[in-house]
């Protein structure tokens, strides 16, 4: 079972890479973030004349998070029960073949102290209680997408410039250490603990091309499924396209 997530960095720009992405991977799930479209706007039509399944949230102009697969989607969730009220659309989970999969676009934060990052916070700790409820229902859980959070030093390409910063604080660090927690590992550090991996550069300064980047798109999974994880990648061909998104895809491998 092959389980991939990717922040396009709007679909309605990105739709023929992830239609390529889509028939040159065949992966069993994948998880959008940052759909940047309205909820009508979704290619629906187009992911089924190939084949594919998926449900979504979409948002116009910022947001949006989708789950596509070859397989049906089932028990969909978005959002997030302890805010019932947040109109940004971060969350959609759903089961797969058994396996329940959520896809988060997590809080960017914008700066440690401004009101993004306190909703952040909040954001993180009702994040937590829903994982937590989750892992309670299903023990094959697999969280996944872009957190907007570096787990460590090792993650990121300057991490005396990053210290302390938005993406890099320890506070934001706690965060992540706290979903773990919950039963959850690192995917890719449990495949490979040591080296650079990175999912995300700037657009600005020509960071891709100097290898400058920070890992902030993770697959968590449950200490259920951890044993029967057999690889995890970063897909770096697929951000030198042109026009492509800052992230990369990263997939993950299962002997399911």
């Amino acid at each position: 079972m092959k389980i991939a997530t990717w922040n396009v960095n709007s679909l309605n720009v990105r739709q023929p890479q992830v239609m390529e992405w889509l028939m040159n991977e065949q992966p069993d799930v994948l998880a959008l973030q940052e759909l940047k479209l309205e909820q009508d706007k979704f290619p629906l039509s187009a992911l089924q004349m190939m084949g594919w399944n998926a449900v979504w949230s979409g948002q116009k102009t910022y947001n949006g998070v989708a789950l596509i697969s070859r397989h049906e989607l089932t028990d969909v969730q978005t959002g997030l029960p302890q805010m019932p009220n947040d109109p940004q659309r971060r969350v959609i989970a759903a089961t797969v073949n058994g396996v329940r999969v959520i896809n988060v676009y997590c809080v960017n934060g914008e700066a440690l102290g401004s009101t993004k990052f306190t909703y952040k916070r909040e954001w993180f700790a009702a994040l937590t209680h829903f994982v937590r409820d989750e892992l309670a229902r299903y023990a094959d859980l697999v969280l996944l997408g872009d957190f907007n959070i570096a787990p460590t030093d090792e993650d990121v390409y300057d991490p005396k410039k990053w210290h302390e910063q938005i993406h890099c604080s320890s506070e934001e660090r706690s965060w992540l250490k706290n979903l773990l927690a919950l039963g959850l590992t690192d995917g890719l550090r449990h495949v490979n603990p040591i080296g650079k991996f990175y999912t995300w550069w700037d657009y600005r300064g020509a960071m891709f091309e100097k290898g400058l980047g920070l890992r902030i798109d993770h697959i968590l999974v449950s200490d259920n499924l951890i044993g029967k994880l057999q690889q995890v990648a970063v897909d770096t061909h697929t951000r030198a396209n042109e026009r492509p998104s800052d992230h990369a895809p990263v997939y993950a491998d299962f002997q399911i």
